[in-house]
């Protein structure tokens, strides 16, 4: 599931990772892939629901991301309390970028 492009907080610093690969395992979305066996990539950043299950998990500080805000929290929030989703960052009824 992709969520709104180009929104997500994820950022991810290549120089500090070392190939672990759990970002891949713990992510529930596929945002990483390990590329030719040695370290981490983003293969989709607009996948990223900013959970912040990479970040919880990564030892060596590869990855940052403001885990449950912005739009995608919003949509996920919306659909799990039956609203509209609201992210704060819109017009002055607080409606989702």
């Amino acid at each position: 599931m992709k969520y709104l492009a180009n929104v997500t907080s994820l950022k991810f610093f290549s120089d500090t990772c070392t190939g672990c690969g759990r970002c891949v395992e713990v992510c529930p979305h596929a945002v990483f892939i390990i590329v030719n066996g040695k370290k981490a990539a983003i293969s989709d950043k607009d996948r990223c629901m900013e959970c912040g299950a990479c970040v919880r998990n990564c030892a060596f500080g590869a990855i940052t991301v403001n885990a449950g805000v912005g739009c995608a929290a919003a949509i996920i929030n919306g659909m799990i309390t039956g609203g509209e989703p609201s992210c704060g960052c819109g017009d002055t009824q607080n409606a989702c970028c």
